[in-house]
């Protein structure tokens, strides 16, 4: 099933985190996608105060992964492949340890690993249309 959210204002984001938290409760693996400056790294923001992040979230854009602790203590990795010239530099930084560790991954720009993403895992499309957020999430066994 797919589920789609529209908002308007940034502040927004957080109805569409907590949908995303609740709706998809048993699922670990995120995929973003989006243009450049469409929200991917603000919804991660929003998803993680959801999840009772207390830490700085921000884009990995250069480390490639950031970890993160939930409320309850679980882990969260959130990974930005934009830079990523090579799967085999996804694969250098250990992302498969990171995918099969039972921890929340979010992850922006997944197409660049798209080899290596999980069977199971929730898409989430961001697209900007009239200067209105249409952000479209579903779960999709590849």
């Amino acid at each position: 099933m797919k589920i789609t959210f529209e908002c308007s204002a940034v502040a927004e984001l957080s109805e569409a985190a907590e949908i995303l938290v609740n709706y998809f409760s048993t699922q670990k693996h995120f995929a973003f996608y989006g243009e450049m400056g469409s929200g991917k790294t603000t919804l991660i923001k929003a998803i993680c105060a959801e999840l009772g992040v207390k830490d700085v979230v921000n884009s990995p854009t250069y480390g490639l992964v950031n970890e993160y602790k939930t409320g309850n203590g679980s882990k969260i990795y959130h990974f930005d492949f934009y830079r990523l010239n090579s799967i085999e530099e996804a694969l250098d930084i250990g992302v498969e340890d990171y995918l099969n560790s039972n921890s929340y991954c979010l992850m922006e720009w997944p197409e660049r690993i798209a080899a290596l993403l999980p069977e199971t895992i929730v898409n989430v499309h961001i697209t900007i249309k009239d200067e209105v957020r249409v952000i479209s999430m579903e779960l999709v066994k590849n």
